[in-house]
């Protein structure tokens, strides 16, 4: 199949007073697997489905393999969507289900015959041709779906929410089949999702999206390490804010807050003294009692609570009257940390973000 790339310069969509997306950009390159992942109602399925040519844009241009298809529709898009609910005709065979767009497109017989099986035989099908879509498990159908989309040979892959309806274990298991699929046919493919460790583990680039805003792109690990602001540092992953200040202090850079009061921070994280920002760092770079380097972050505290999550303790740590989240590896035999236990966190240089 061909790659081709996707484009979308300043695309503003409104539903009469309400504005849907704002001044959207972004490139998704040819071959390449791109999410949108946001909450509900950020604005990503709307998104998608303008991609597709099921939305109209009122303003900014959008491009697939260099063509406007600004009003193109959908039909003439050569793009192929995977739905959220599959929409199989419950009446109709596999076999017919897959070759429903091929027939429509008006493909002799032969070769609807010949795309249709090869279809199914690259999503592991082959051999239930005749079943109705009643007869299939959840996974099977997202097949059958799927199968459908590929037969058309579309350019560009839009997958809206298609792993939703599984339950945990075949989320994982379809992941994986995309995955598969996406490095055998090499086809542009547009994911979208609510579920940031679904698009983490799948996707090369991720668009995050809240309120119709794009708040950052980049690769799983950008995201998880670098966000820009609060809203992505929340969404991609948990994370601990603490509000306070940056300042200057006898030769040195300090955030202070009412919770840790002067704490020095490393000068490559500062360029100026700010009067609003949050020390941001991860759950999992928290430890416990630990020694410290010159650079660190360390803070007093008490425990309040503790959950746990199999691989790891998370404990609920006060410190003043903040509550910091600090995940502990869980090794067999270990005891859980009682309430009440007072403990030193620890929390490297490198793995601080100075947000706002």
């Amino acid at each position: 199949m061909d790659q081709v790339k996707v484009e979308a310069s300043n695309i503003q969509l409104s539903y009469g007073a309400t504005k849907v997306l704002h001044d959207i950009s972004l490139t998704v390159e040819p071959g390449e697997f791109f999410a949108l992942l946001g909450p509900s109602g950020s604005g990503k399925s709307t998104l998608l489905r303008l991609i597709a040519g099921f939305n109209q844009h009122q303003a900014g241009k959008l491009l697939i393999g260099g063509r406007d298809v600004t009003g193109i529709p959908p039909w003439k898009r050569n793009v192929g969507m995977v739905f959220q609910n599959y929409a199989l005709w419950p009446h109709m065979s596999v076999a017919r289900n897959v070759a429903f767009g091929l027939e429509e497109r008006k493909f002799p017989r032969d070769e609807v015959r010949r795309r249709a099986q090869a279809a199914l035989d690259l999503v592991g099908l082959s051999g239930y041709e005749a079943r109705r879509p009643g007869q299939l498990s959840g996974g099977q159908q997202q097949r059958v779906a799927l199968a459908r989309t590929l037969a058309v040979e579309p350019q560009v892959l839009l997958l809206d929410e298609p792993l939703s309806n599984l339950d945990a274990r075949l989320r994982v298991q379809m992941r994986h089949e995309l995955q598969r699929l996406h490095r055998r046919l090499g086809i542009t493919t547009i994911f979208v999702t609510h579920d940031q460790e679904e698009a983490m583990t799948i996707c090369d680039r991720i668009a995050v999206m809240d309120q119709g805003v794009i708040q950052q792109i980049g690769t799983p690990v950008e995201l998880f390490d670098r966000p820009v602001n609060r809203f992505v540092a929340q969404f991609v992953g948990s994370v601990n804010l603490l509000e306070g200040a940056i300042r200057r202090s006898a030769e040195r850079w300090v955030f202070s807050s009412p919770q840790l009061g002067d704490c020095p921070i490393p000068a490559a994280l500062v360029r100026e003294e700010r009067s609003r920002v949050e020390l941001a760092f991860r759950p999992h770079a928290v430890g416990l009692d630990r020694a410290a380097a010159t650079d660190d972050l360390q803070m007093q505290g008490v425990i309040e609570g503790g959950e746990f999550l199999g691989e790891f303790m998370r404990y609920e740590v006060r410190v003043n009257g903040a509550m910091v989240t600090a995940d502990q590896p869980h090794a067999r035999g270990s005891d859980r940390l009682a309430n009440g236990t007072a403990v030193t966190l620890t929390v490297p240089s490198r793995e601080i973000r100075i947000i706002g």
